[in-house]
């Protein structure tokens, strides 16, 4: 057994990998008391625990230390991405995409068009880290070079979180469950801080708050959706988020775009709104299944962002008047 794991105290290796505590379980073997090294425990077992979980002890010890350093390679391999670029396809007609797009942490771009333009195929290209084999020829590379084809599948899953129009949970889990199972696999020291501060995030993005016990199937969509960007924000390693069409989802938006790039994301997000697409420092127009024109927010947009934003809270306030039974009150400026 490597000497520094094997005289270190199970309760310190508790502590910087939690789910060392499965390797026990999983092998059949009884659970270690926190004050025991590892050296001492594999040497006590009895010939009874070695025979069921079928090894001896210098095996067993070897185990839980490939199992550590897998834990290991886990916590400290989180991309680093930065730069994402886009190079051009061709749209529905065949007509080359004329697109060099780059992104770099922090930025978002906003994919806007009707609807069947070819939005969701672009975030399907992005994550599938295309490679002119999907329907569009895109090329999308990460840091200018295309994923390995060996990888991208793995890399994909690492790189890139999408967060889709619909978003509901299957897991018979609580909200707290979820989250400090999830800090856990994240090898975080203090899983329940963690998940503590995903779940005041996400309150802050819904619009009707839930707590801890709430069981993941009670949440509505909107919910679901500010659970799962407060976790991506949080807790999530990936660099690259894919949104579609997050207007949709009853939560404050600017305060989840904030709070993705806040983060160091990459962010595109397809949309309809238009206090998103100003959000974005670019906006993706599509026509036809390809990119139309990349425009730069300008600073008179950005100017107008304020009065938008002010139209679009007095919008929020009248909503919730409607859902709390108020009458409504207009006070529209000429």
């Amino acid at each position: 057994m490597n000497d520094a794991a094997g005289n270190r105290p199970f309760a310190a290796i508790w502590r910087d990998a939690p789910p060392a505590r499965d390797f026990f379980a999983v092998q059949g073997l009884p659970a270690p008391r926190p004050e025991e090294t590892p050296a001492t425990y594999f040497a006590g077992l009895s010939p009874e625990a070695l025979t069921e979980a079928a090894g001896t002890a210098a095996q067993l010890a070897g185990r839980f230390d490939t199992f550590l350093a897998a834990l290991s390679r886990l916590g400290s391999d989180a991309p680093a991405v930065a730069s994402l670029t886009v190079g051009g396809g061709r749209g529905k007609d065949g007509r080359p995409e004329v697109l060099d797009l780059t992104l770099v942490p922090g930025d978002v771009a906003a994919l806007v068009g009707p609807t069947g333009s070819g939005k969701s195929r672009f975030l399907a290209d992005v994550e599938w880290l295309a490679h002119g084999d999907t329907p569009t020829g895109r090329h999308v590379l990460v840091n200018g070079r295309p994923a390995d084809a060996a990888g991208r599948l793995a890399a994909s899953g690492r790189l890139i979180a999408q967060l889709s129009q619909n978003m509901h949970f299957v897991m018979d889990l609580s909200v707290e469950e979820f989250l400090f199972a999830h800090a856990e696999s994240r090898l975080l020291a203090d899983a329940g801080q963690a998940a503590a501060e995903v779940m005041a995030l996400a309150n802050e993005l819904a619009g009707e708050p839930f707590g801890p016990a709430t069981p993941l199937t009670a949440l509505s969509g909107g919910q679901s959706r500010a659970l799962m960007i407060a976790d991506v924000a949080r807790l999530c390693a990936s660099p690259i988020v894919l949104v579609d069409e997050i207007e949709n989802a009853g939560i404050d938006r600017r305060k989840a775009i904030a709070l993705l790039t806040g983060h160091g994301k990459i962010v595109l997000m397809a949309t309809h709104d238009p206090l998103l697409a100003l959000l974005a420092g670019r906006r993706l127009v599509f026509a036809g299944g390809a990119v139309a024109a990349v425009i730069e927010t300008s600073p008179e947009e950005q100017d107008a962002l304020a009065a938008l934003a002010a139209a679009d809270a007095h919008l929020s306030a009248l909503r919730d008047d409607l859902r709390q039974g108020r009458h409504l009150q207009f006070a529209w400026e000429p």
